[in-house]
């Protein structure tokens, strides 16, 4: 089992930035991908951006040159760097975890992220 514990999130201003850290533990050592996924009200979870232990990055299109994913493997945390914020980001982000020996993901319990225009 993976725990995954998120800090960040809140209420900022269109244009404005934000970071998002999550921190894991417990079976980790199979660990080979963490990101960053959002779920708005209504819509389905979709990936915003992950990172391979390798630092392969997957970025969604619409975050594309405004969001940063980054992992201290060793401290097995992954952030994201979160700029000109939009009020469509607007959502809850929650860390996830994938292990090589296994096909699920494990999920943070989810930070709000509440962009005002």
């Amino acid at each position: 089992q993976v725990q995954l514990v998120e800090a960040g999130g809140g209420l900022v201003q269109a244009g404005g930035s934000l970071r998002l850290s999550c921190a894991a533990s417990g079976s980790i050592f199979s660990i080979n991908e963490m990101g960053w996924y959002r779920q708005a009200p209504g819509k389905q979870r979709e990936l915003v951006a992950t990172m391979s232990n390798g630092g392969y990055t997957t970025y969604a299109a619409s975050v594309k040159g405004r969001f940063t994913v980054s992992r201290d493997n060793a401290q097995n945390t992954v952030d994201l760097q979160m700029n000109s914020l939009k009020p469509e980001d607007t959502s809850s982000y929650y860390c996830a975890a994938h292990r090589r020996d296994e096909s699920r993901l494990y999920w943070g319990q989810g930070t709000q992220v509440t962009v005002s225009s």
